[in-house]
């Protein structure tokens, strides 16, 4: 890239402020975070744009290496500190989700104040996806840069200081300059967890569907199979309000994994354990109560409501109407993303 393709880009990158890591490198200006207020709409204003820009339906490729093109032009313009990714696991029963909005407790406002309580600086780290208001992680990701020079174990202890006990870093890594948790991200496991026993114990109930209904685990596994492989999901999709506008935001998150509706679960599947009913699944992106929708109708068929074969029926339908309830988000968890 030549000077002037990287001043084009440079260009380009603060007037759409695309990417909310560079606030950092831009808060000196006063522009976006010369206070605690016009940082925050900052934040609420990067997200608007983010959600603009992923409806635009473009590939994992195309929007990494615009990403990549963007960093070096930054580089060139000296305003790099050191690119950092986050391994984080949250109880998200008391949060209203990942995403920072305003008067409301979050994941991500609790881990901007922590990182401006432990180096001085104030911006807006990005996950891997937007979780739900009380949706749970052991697994999330989380990148950003900063400015301050701190060793990896001193930035992890740190940040777990400042943190509430629900939120902890679990690890803590410098990363590739080009790294961005969100859009570099290729795969993500999410676990659902359904308690059948008669009284559901205090210490699972906030973390499990207490549901002491006969279910056919057998046929509901049945059922799961029928969701792996590239497939339309619109039926599991969530039919909120604003549905067009989040069409490409993954359970409560923004997931890339392809155009419109259309994703890949690569594994499905409902284990047993003792009193525990676990839906396990794994793809390349999940749509908004993508995963709750699809417990909600496996767990129909469990209790025999439908028949296991509908789900490529309702699948084929791209009904929302079709499927079943949305599960409670209380018994879900972001396991793992991978990279």
């Amino acid at each position: 890239m030549n000077t002037r393709q990287a001043g084009a880009w440079f260009r380009k990158l603060v007037t759409t402020i695309r990417k909310a890591e560079y606030i950092a490198a831009f808060r000196r200006s006063g522009e976006f975070c010369d206070g605690r207020k016009s940082c925050d709409k900052s934040a609420q204003k990067v997200n608007e744009e983010t959600e603009k820009s992923e409806l635009k339906n473009e590939s994992n490729g195309e929007r990494k290496d615009e990403w990549e093109a963007i960093h070096s032009c930054v580089q060139e313009a000296g305003k790099i500190g050191s690119n950092w990714k986050l391994t984080l696991a949250y109880d998200g029963t008391d949060f209203y989700g990942w995403q920072v909005q305003p008067d409301r407790v979050t994941v991500q406002g609790t881990l901007a104040d922590a990182i401006e309580r432990v180096t001085g600086e104030r911006l807006l780290p990005q996950g891997s996806g937007r979780t739900d208001a009380g949706v749970h992680a052991r697994g999330q990701v989380a990148s950003f840069w900063l400015e301050a020079a701190i060793p990896a174990e001193n930035l992890q202890r740190a940040l777990n200081r400042k943190l509430p006990e629900a939120v902890r870093v679990v690890r803590a890594e410098t990363a590739s300059a080009e790294f961005h948790a969100r859009h570099f991200a290729k795969a993500k496991t999410y676990e659902y967890r359904i308690y059948r026993g008669e009284i559901c114990p205090p210490w699972e109930a906030r973390y499990a569907w207490a549901l002491n209904w006969p279910l056919d685990v057998g046929k509901m596994r049945e059922a799961s199979r029928l969701v792996v492989g590239r497939h339309d999901f619109t039926s599991f999709a969530a039919s909120d309000p604003d549905l067009a506008a989040r069409s490409l935001v993954g359970e409560g998150c923004e997931d890339a994994g392809g155009a419109g509706n259309v994703r890949t679960v690569f594994e499905s599947e409902w284990r047993e354990e003792g009193e525990l009913v676990i839906y396990r699944v794994r793809g390349d992106g999940f749509l908004h109560h993508m995963v709750r929708n699809l417990v909600g109708t496996f767990v129909d068929v469990g209790r025999g409501a439908i028949e296991a074969g509908k789900v490529t029926e309702i699948l084929q339908a791209r009904s929302r109407g079709k499927a079943g309830a949305t599960a409670p988000a209380r018994a879900l968890f972001l396991d793992s993303v991978e990279y």
